[in-house]
């Protein structure tokens, strides 16, 4: 048995199958830059960035160095019961950072999981209302409150929470109401159910993904969140954007809020923020945040290697124009696939924003049925040519490498990927190896 397959047996029987997603046998043992490397010398490009944890790429020398100073000689372990420069610095540059009025709060956690079910929980004290409103398909967290408000579990049989309404996302390739505009029209919609419920006056808070991304990416019409503002504050409901995957830079904007023009009352960050090390936030007002005392305890939460490192990744992001570059890179990324899309009866949408970017594979472009099948396939023909990418929403390819990925790399994925669709659809896959690993 080679090194490689033995590491994957290994895993299966020693690492607990509940927090397991796999979509092929990937086994790596080193990564460097865009790329992971397999026992052995094989690379594979990251199209994932680990679900864009790893979104400086892997090794990022200024993140590195950081770390390591860091871990030199730590301030304890944690900020529960103690102050450090990093925490109360990387507390302070959040704030500037983060768009927002009046006297407002950092929280810091491990994961985005954490940050959203904290704010979910600290709405309900603060406001004294118990219900929430979130959206069909959406994500929010794998644990808690955070977990039952999320569409994507609850289709998966999590039970959800019992406060909660699920809202209907305007999906521009997908429209859900009929008319001569049905985009125009499934927005209208979507408001006026949102509206609805805002108007019973018991809601504790609105949360929402500016891009939503384990639901299928998909990006709202344009003034969508705008609109869904609006309504939250003559309601005077806090609206809570979830940035823990779609923020800090892959939209081609610092946050992705900002390409609707609004300033939301909470914003959670998640995944980039840590550089590869678990680290979550969450900004919001004081009123909100700031008690009561010990209600979201964690006791290595704020610690002084992963906030070094937040540090790092925020400076990163600025000096190195990282939101432009993902821009650019992102629109370069977004025309060449659609050139793939031209030639493919099976390549129904290409979208996104920056490096945040869906290809959604389909029967035949003239019904747009969702195919499953055949993005299962491609994902696993992808990882068999050297790619890393995984699927959303059932049939839709989530393209989130580094945001440090060239031109040429971009070149390299873009034929990997279309190599991968047209095998798949020729039936080059091997279906058998593919059902052992369901992915979602």
């Amino acid at each position: 048995m080679s090194n490689h397959l033995s590491l994957i047996e290994r895993d299966r029987l020693a690492v607990a199958g509940i927090e397991k997603l796999r979509f092929f046998p990937l086994a790596v043992v080193e990564g460097e830059g865009c790329w992971l490397i397999e026992d052995g010398g094989r690379r594979l490009i990251d199209l994932s960035a680990t679900w864009t944890a790893s979104g400086l790429g892997h090794g990022h020398p200024k993140i590195l160095e950081a770390m390591m100073r860091a871990a030199r000689r730590p301030a304890g372990a944690g900020g529960l019961s103690a102050v450090h420069p990093d925490s109360v610095g990387f507390a302070e540059e959040l704030l500037a950072l983060t768009p927002g009025s009046g006297d407002r709060r950092v929280y810091f956690g491990h994961a985005g999981t954490d940050a959203n079910d904290v704010v979910l929980r600290a709405c309900r004290k603060a406001t004294g209302r118990r219900r929430i409103i979130a959206f069909h398909h959406g994500y929010h967290g794998g644990m808690g409150v955070a977990m039952r408000v999320s569409g994507v579990h609850i289709d998966a049989g999590v039970a959800a929470d019992p406060d909660l309404y699920l809202a209907t996302y305007p999906n521009p390739f997908r429209p859900h109401v009929d008319g001569p505009d049905p985009v125009k029209a499934s927005v209208e919609a979507s408001l006026d159910e949102i509206g609805r419920e805002l108007a019973k006056g018991d809601v504790a808070c609105l949360m929402v993904e500016p891009i939503l991304s384990d639901g299928g990416l998909v990006v709202p019409p344009k003034g969508y969140l705008r609109a869904l503002h609006a309504l939250c504050r003559k309601h005077k409901v806090p609206l809570a954007v979830d940035e823990v995957k779609m923020g800090l830079g892959r939209p081609g904007v610092l946050h992705a809020f900002q390409l609707d023009g609004i300033v939301p009352e909470i914003v959670t960050f998640g995944k980039v923020i840590g550089g590869g090390l678990p680290l979550s936030a969450a900004v919001g007002p004081a009123e909100i945040l700031d008690g009561p005392a010990a209600s979201a305890l964690l006791t290595t939460a704020g610690n002084p290697i992963c906030t070094a490192v937040g540090r790092q990744v925020m400076r990163t992001l600025i000096e190195e124009d990282l939101p432009a570059r993902a821009k650019e890179t992102g629109s370069y990324f977004m025309a060449s696939l659609r050139k793939c899309q031209a030639a493919s009866d099976v390549i129904g949408d290409v979208r996104g924003h920056g490096l945040a970017i869906g290809l959604e594979l389909v029967t035949d472009r003239k019904s747009n049925g969702r195919d499953r099948k055949l993005t299962q396939r491609t994902v696993y023909r992808a990882f068999e040519l050297g790619a890393v990418v995984h699927y959303v929403g059932g049939n839709v390819l989530e393209i989130t490498p580094p945001l440090t990925i060239s031109r040429d790399e971009v070149d390299i994925a873009v034929g990997i990927l279309d190599q991968a669709i047209k095998d798949a659809k020729a039936g080059r896959v091997d279906d058998a190896a593919v059902a052992q690993f369901a992915g979602w």
